[in-house]
């Protein structure tokens, strides 16, 4: 796996520590990472809330990027713990997908997401949303 991918996994990983917060929100079930243009990684984790008021870790790791200024994006990476260990989030959901066309138009094509660490398997925005409404 590419040296980047690893940091943006280790990034991710640090910040992945599901908890409840309270009897209606519950976090860090999930954690991602974005890698900015600039190189920087951002990361975020999913905040879950009793009334959908709830946001994923992809679409929380864009916005701390956006909140420290930048708003271009190369790589995407996403991690949740089960019984077996840390494992890939894969694809991002529709929400996500939808925020980084907005973000990027014309140029989201490219943005790379990892969907399985283990084998190095990578998807390009492009090819998951290939007819989207935004071109």
């Amino acid at each position: 796996m590419e040296k980047i991918w690893q940091e943006m996994y280790d990034a991710a990983a640090k910040v992945l520590n599901g908890r409840q917060i309270s009897e209606f929100v519950s976090a860090g079930e999930v954690a991602a990472a974005v890698l900015s243009a600039s190189g920087k990684i951002y990361t975020g984790v999913c905040i879950d809330t009793a009334s959908t008021l709830g946001i994923c870790a992809e679409r929380n790791a864009i916005f701390n990027m956006i909140t420290n200024g930048e708003n271009e994006i190369k790589k995407v990476l996403c991690l949740f713990k089960d019984e077996t260990g840390i494992r890939d989030g894969g694809a991002p959901c529709g929400a996500c997908r939808e925020l980084m066309v907005q973000l990027m138009p014309g140029r989201y094509h490219d943005i790379e997401i990892m969907k399985d660490s283990k084998t190095g398997t990578i998807l390009k925005l492009g090819d998951l949303t290939p007819e989207w409404w935004i071109k």
